[in-house]
């Protein structure tokens, strides 16, 4: 899979931002000394950790070197480190954990989130949100598109189709480990602007690995089937916006 792309990424920065900073809200810790942010992409949300919290040490890690870089370069007083977060070890561990829209990209929940629970301090807090829109028009579409026989030999094996748990799973694996857990769920109404929102919206994350193996004229190709499924169930609105239905699952545990 080639690097996240930090620009089309950030497309949609304030909707992407808003569950960070509803994540963040909810971390009842004080005092951290060590804050750790998992998946931190170009650091949007860990410069918010680093303003609550201004004397702990705040780091970001990423898998994303061009993520990183944008992060660097725009904010010296983190801390930022390139890693695999299917194998990440902290060097200490964090009085918080934080995670938002990461986890998703990777497989086998019911070991990661122990491995993840792991790195927080007894005492400490962790906190994780993962998108749930993979029932959705917006994914499902995706994911037909994808079985094509055009391409589907390459596109449906990076496929992930459902790459999250329900939250009564999550509650199953993570309750056992932690003294306090609260678990729910939110639906964004995205009011989104743009001729094709929805398509613009996943070419920036779910999309994108999918384009990857093909050619130029068949990522043309699958992007315009793709359109074609998805936009009927998102009309415009009288004043030209787009809404986009969006759901999320968020996770806040006490070690």
């Amino acid at each position: 899979m080639t690097d996240w792309n930090s620009e089309v990424y950030l497309t949609f920065g304030n909707e992407r931002l808003r569950p960070a900073l509803d994540l963040l809200a909810q971390v009842p810790v004080d005092r951290p000394q060590v804050v750790y942010d998992l998946g931190c992409g170009p650091g949007t949300a860990t410069v918010y950790l680093k303003r609550r919290w201004p004397d702990a040490r705040v780091i970001g890690v990423d898998g994303s070197p061009d993520m990183l870089s944008r992060a660097r370069a725009e904010h010296s007083d983190i801390e930022w480190v390139e890693a695999d977060l299917t194998t990440w070890q902290p060097e200490v561990l964090g009085d918080v954990v934080y995670s938002n829209a990461a986890f998703q990209w990777m497989d086998d929940h019911p070991t990661l989130y122990p491995r993840i629970v792991e790195t927080v301090k007894p005492g400490g807090a962790l906190a994780i949100q993962v998108p749930n829109n993979w029932r959705e028009p917006s994914h499902v579409g995706m994911a037909d598109t994808a079985r094509n026989d055009r391409w589907r030999d390459r596109v449906v094996p990076i496929l992930r189709e459902l790459p999250v748990l329900t939250p009564q799973q999550y509650y199953d694996i993570v309750r056992p480990l932690v003294g306090y857990l609260n678990i729910w769920e939110t639906t964004y109404h995205q009011q989104l602007e743009g001729d094709n929102p929805i398509v613009a919206w996943t070419s920036g994350s779910s999309l994108r690995p999918l384009l990857d193996p093909l050619t130029d004229d068949e990522r043309a190709a699958f992007i315009e089937e793709y359109t074609t499924r998805v936009t009927p169930h998102y009309p415009k609105q009288p004043d030209g916006r787009t809404i986009f239905p969006f759901r999320r699952i968020f996770l806040i545990a006490i070690r």
